[in-house]
């Protein structure tokens, strides 16, 4: 009868297969201790794509269409109203201040907007987080300077004369009017 003999002495050349599924395995768990995070990520991601959306829109409808009111109704309405000399000065300068930051803030939201809409579609995105910030902050002191400052002077001119804030009230109604509901009115007179 033969025996077999096994030795329990190993080479290192002979564990080698071992230690490559051993260090395979270890790359599996860490991409599935990464994949356990995705989860966690994916309500960030979902949130970072509808601000980005919605801020591309409300910029577009809303910010270019309050400047543009701005320029064609209310900074001339209260330009006409000033009366001549310091007050009249006065307010060409703010409007030319608010003006020229209406332009920059503009073009800032231009620079940005392209990496914003990588966002928005969920793409790799080199949105500037300083260039954000900048925005953020040109917007709120320009609107509190016109809030603070231009509100309260154009108040005060065109509150001299009712008819000047109703015609500026009547001018931004029918600019925002629906063009058919217009037509319909006019029909009737």
């Amino acid at each position: 009868m033969s025996t077999v003999e096994t030795s329990t002495e190993s080479s290192p050349s002979d564990n080698q297969p071992l230690d490559e599924f051993s260090h395979c395995h270890a790359g599996i768990l860490a991409q599935l201790e990464s994949f356990r995070g995705l989860p966690d990520l994916l309500d960030p991601a979902a949130r970072a794509r509808r601000i980005a959306t919605r801020t591309m829109g409300f910029f577009d409808d809303v910010v270019r269409a309050h400047h543009a009111d701005e320029e064609r109704e209310l900074f001339p309405a209260v330009l006409a109203s000033a009366r001549k000399g310091a007050e009249r000065e006065m307010v060409q300068g703010t409007v030319d201040r608010l003006t020229a930051e209406h332009r920059q803030i503009e073009a800032m939201w231009s620079r940005l907007s392209p990496a914003l809409k990588d966002v928005a579609k969920g793409r790799d995105s080199d949105l500037d987080a300083s260039s954000v910030q900048r925005l953020v902050d040109t917007y709120v002191a320009h609107a509190r300077f016109e809030e603070q400052m231009f509100l309260p002077l154009a108040q005060a001119i065109l509150g001299r004369n009712s008819n000047h804030m109703a015609a500026l009230g009547l001018s931004l109604h029918m600019r925002h009017a629906d063009p058919a509901v217009i037509s319909r009115a006019m029909a009737h007179w």
